[in-house]
């Protein structure tokens, strides 16, 4: 089969027609939901033939201003449904028929367990009834939900609830009117019978909004955190953005059976239960990050992306890389910023930058599209999101916030493009971004070349910078970008170098100038250059990109006693810990070069062992002390791949670091173990101290496996949180300690019946770097615990195992063949869970020619199936196309 066919950004057109209001009325059953919908529509084009979108419905009855139209005269195919209508506005009422518990794809109306609810991003809505299915019709929404009074005594849709009541049958109904003209995407239904927390929000301009948090019965207990989030979420918007909410309630509804994270609909967001649900028996402390992330970046969407919304999908960065750095920044001023720094670089570098390795390789904002639901990528959401934060660089914090309201200003309640977005940034701060630009429209990561050169004569540093991108998919041809380099020079011993002004040899004046964030920013906006610092007395240490200002690869050769002066002394934590990297990067990458066993350095295992005995934050000790992933490094290589040397190098540097630091971390866990034992809280220092602590006890129990064992073994059963149990089940399976069975055994028992804990079980096994992961993730999928037909529980499973690179690259090749299997089987049930389980097969051209064939074998028997759905037939015949 091949691929459909594509749709251009190029091919935009505005709409033919426009929606003014729409009247729908729901009348929910398992298997018969009748839907009838009213639509008050305006031509403002000059045609007569109305096209509108729709997918898997009955047409039961149309009516065009009140006259019933003979079936004759309407057009119905598998996609759509058309008809002649007048050249003025007109009254259209189309009734359809849907079977939600048939549903098994999870878009548009289906059941999550006893309960109905919606998702519409992005093409949902047309599962749902026929209409103009594209993100700039904007219409207010009148909804009454009708639903059995019993089984059903939430009705829930967008907006505020106007009337409500009983009817005779056994029935009861509730209408939901939202004043916000809106896409169709953002609509949302949700019917069952929940736990509710209730609560209240007294907005900056003293309105008391209703907050409603919806849960499966028995969970409310869980729910707790999520409200207390959302509450931050709605004072952080006011305080830092001057944004308030502008309905009289706000909903959020848990549900166990959901493709994606969340949905940010317009006042009743759904979300996947894993976003929610956290307590301290239950959730790690990343589950409780996750989950105020999460809460954040939907409520966030209310103005970027709701209020404001994209005119179409080409734009989709718009409104999730703005959102995704809004809900970093959200994060970060309510935790650790460089944490949380880290973990956003860690996503880009190995994610990101594999994605622009791959075949899938996009912009920001795409130029085509085949099938919408595959734009949901790291490159669109996080890499979109260190678009924003470049911009958010260059402007400055005051520049960035005058540009946001500027931006909202004159936009809000409409459809726009990105480019209207960069337009209000540079209107506002009288900035020139049009080479900025590119980062919109080029994909690919740049690659970064730095050279220093010191003259002791003149007291002269010149700094050389090259820039390229690799090709990609479709792109040849490259251009500079605009990359904001964040830089600061430091003295041999570690004093940081007072330098307020530079050169370059192209621009004279006002190359350099001091940030905001204590750094100098240098704006590097052409193929080369040099930057030239004048009156520096002795040869000094550089730290260049600092806090990763853009998602560049930046090659800068540096010597190991210079990265130990970073490691020491740098004044941004964020360099501390890029210094670290750094050097674990080359001394890996040096081990594979040679394939020779890779020996840490005196040096730095003195500033390593200086380092833990410091002051500095535990949570930063505990990024510094883990080395690069398998996965991390894996992207140093662009083809061949050598899996096993890199797994090698890896594994030796964590041996090494607990050898050489192996009398710090011991002092530091008797420290631990004779302190008075303190209750779990989840306060910044808490979870601080909590990550330091695991990851010392996995360099004790990898130093020392069989001592180490009975300990680990001792703090799992003593432990009265989920993040103290998972951290000793992972170190116990991970390193295959003599406890290991003890642990899994005690785990399932304990979590049997609660999924989502059960969850981390299964994701702990498929993630273990043991050449029989294969064999044991075939067994957990038998597990009677575990359902193929829900994505928490794939997610768990498979996606974890497709991200285990050595061992789902395996060279026999079992990986390829279980995996395949899987995402044939959910071709036919959930397509957009099986994208996103192809991935790992789609980069086979990286590897050795005995994998590349056997990763090729199994993409074309995928590409084989019967009724291959357009989600995978993208991304298969993507990646099987000539170079």
């Amino acid at each position: 089969m091949s691929v459909k066919s594509a749709t251009f950004r190029s091919d935009y057109r505005a709409p033919e027609f426009l929606i003014k209001t729409v009247d729908l009325t729901f009348h929910l059953h398992e298997t018969a939901t009748r839907v009838h919908n009213t639509m008050q529509i305006t031509p403002v084009g000059s045609s007569n033939s109305l096209v509108l979108h729709g997918e898997n419905l009955e047409l039961i009855q149309i009516a065009l201003n009140g006259e019933q139209v003979a079936r004759d005269d309407v057009h119905i195919d598998e996609k759509s449904l058309q008809l002649t209508v007048p050249n003025e506005p007109f009254e259209l009422t189309i009734e359809t028929q849907i079977n939600p518990a048939a549903n098994q794809a999870l878009e548009g109306l289906y059941k999550s367990g006893g309960a109905f609810c919606t998702q519409c991003e992005a093409e949902g809505f047309r599962r749902i009834t026929y209409y103009l299915d594209r993100p700039d019709i904007l219409a207010q929404f009148t909804t009454t939900v009708v639903g059995d009074a019993v089984r059903f005594p939430y009705l829930l849709s967008n907006g505020n609830a106007v009337a409500r009541g009983n009817n005779s049958d056994g029935t009861h109904w509730v209408t939901w009117h939202d004043p916000h003209p809106k896409p169709a995407y953002l609509f949302a239904l949700v019917a069952g019978d929940f736990d509710v927390l209730n609560d209240e929000f007294v907005t900056c301009s003293g309105r008391a909004v209703q907050l409603q948090l919806f849960v499966d019965k028995g969970n409310l207990s869980r729910a707790e955190f999520a409200m207390t989030s959302l509450k931050n979420s709605m004072r952080w918007d006011e305080e830092r953005f001057g944004l308030e909410y502008d309905l009289d309630i706000y909903m959020v509804v848990a549900v166990d059976f959901f493709n994606m994270g969340a949905m940010e609909n317009k006042g009743l967001n759904v979300f996947n239960s894993r976003y929610v649900l956290a307590d301290a028996k239950t959730a790690t402390d990343q589950d409780f990050l996750n989950v105020e992330s999460v809460i954040g970046h939907e409520y966030f969407h209310n103005w970027t992306g709701n209020r404001i919304t994209c005119r179409d999908w080409f734009q989709l960065s718009l409104k999730e890389g703005l959102t995704v750095f809004r809900d970093q920044e959200f994060s970060s001023d309510l935790g650790s910023r460089a944490v949380n720094r880290i973990d956003a670089i860690r996503i880009i570098r190995t994610h990101q930058f594999n994605e622009d390795a791959s075949p899938m390789a996009h912009p920001i904002r795409p130029d085509k599209v085949v099938e919408m639901n595959n734009f949901y990528t790291v490159t669109v959401y996080n890499k979109g999101a260190e678009v924003i934060r470049m911009l958010h660089t260059i402007l400055g914090e005051q520049g960035f916030q005058a540009g946001m309201r500027l931006y909202i200003e004159r936009h809000d309640g409409q459809a726009v493009t990105c480019d209207d977005f960069v337009a209000a940034m540079a209107e506002a701060n009288q900035a020139d971004l049009s080479v900025f630009k590119r980062w919109y429209s080029q994909a690919g990561t740049p690659i970064v070349e730095v050279t220093q050169h010191y003259d002791a004569n003149q007291q002269r540093l010149t700094l050389s910078f090259s820039q390229y991108t690799p090709e990609t998919a479709g792109q040849t041809e490259k251009q500079a970008v605009y990359i904001p380099m964040l830089l600061s020079l430091y003295g041999k011993n570690g004093q940081r170098l007072s330098v307020t002004s530079a050169s370059t040899d192209r621009q004279p004046t006002d190359a350099v100038r001091a940030h905001e964030s204590g750094s100098l920013l240098f704006e590097f906006t052409t193929d080369s250059g040099q930057l030239i610092f004048d009156n520096i007395t002795a040869e000094p240490v550089v730290a260049l990109n600092e806090n990763f200002g853009a998602p560049i690869k930046l090659n800068f050769s540096q010597s190991f006693s210079d990265q130990v002066v970073l490691l020491a002394s740098a004044e941004q934590e964020v360099t501390r810990w890029e210094a670290a990297q750094q050097i674990f990067t080359q001394l890996i990458r040096s081990a594979v070069a040679s394939q020779q066993a890779l020996v840490l350095p005196p040096k730095v295992a003195q500033a390593l062992q200086q380092f833990v005995a410091s002051t500095m934050d535990s949570a930063l000790k505990a990024q510094v002390l883990t080395p690069p992933t398998v996965e991390e490094i894996a992207e140093y290589y662009p083809r061949d791949i050598p899996l096993a040397h890199i797994a090698t190098a890896v594994h030796q540097l964590r041996q090494q670091l607990a050898e050489h630091l192996f009398a710090e971390f011991e002092s530091l866990w008797q420290g631990y173990e004779t302190s008075a034992e303190t209750p779990y809280t989840l306060t910044g220092s808490a979870i601080a101290q909590r990550s330091l602590q695991h990851t010392i006890l996995y360099y004790l129990a990898l130093h020392m496996p069989d001592k180490y064992s009975d300990v680990v073994a001792k703090y799992y059963a003593a432990a009265d949180n989920m993040t103290a149990q998972q951290s000793a089940l992972q170190t116990a399976v991970h390193l295959r300690l003599p406890c290991q069975e003890q642990l899994l055994r005690a785990f399932e028992r304990q979590w049997y019946d609660t999924p989502l804990v059960l969850d981390k079980w299964f994701a702990i096994q498929a993630s273990a770097p043991h050449t029989d992961v294969v064999e044991i993730v075939k067994q957990l999928h038998n597990h009677s615990r575990f359902n193929r037909d829900n994505p928490n529980r794939v997610y768990a499973l498979w996606a974890t195992f497709g991200r285990n690179v050595t061992q789902f690259h395996r060279e026999d090749g079992a990986g390829y063949a279980l995996m395949a299997e899987m995402v044939s089987y959910l071709n036919d049930k959930n397509p957009q869970v099986a994208a996103r389980l192809v991935t790992p097969l789609t980069q086979w051209r990286r590897f050795d020619a005995k994998r590349q064939s056997l990763l090729e074998a199994q993409l074309r028997q995928l590409q084989k199936l019967p009724n291959l759905a357009p989600d995978l037939d993208e991304k298969i015949s993507q990646s099987l196309s000539p170079l």
